[in-house]
């Protein structure tokens, strides 16, 4: 299953932005060439199969990442959190 999941963003770097999934050190990368919008460090984009697709409200990320813990945590715990967030 593949998830698009909201990330923050720590670094941009040529039309790559390093971002932080969830509260942990879990970090991606992710394309920010197709947004239509600019971003900057700080911003909350929602990421699917390595490209930014929007940004995100910082209060819209939270809540789904929120939703994603819980959803993790049903599914029985840290086994799947690697996967999700």
């Amino acid at each position: 299953m593949c998830l698009a999941i909201p990330a923050k963003i720590l670094e941009i770097d040529d039309g790559v932005a390093t971002c932080q999934v969830g509260e942990g050190d879990t970090t991606v990368q992710a394309s920010i060439m197709l947004l239509d919008e600019e971003v900057v460090l700080g911003d909350y984009i929602i990421i699917h199969a390595g490209f930014a697709l929007r940004r995100l409200d910082p209060k819209e990320a939270e809540e789904t990442l929120k939703i994603l813990r819980d959803m993790v945590e049903l599914m029985g715990g840290e086994n799947y959190e690697h996967e999700m967030l």
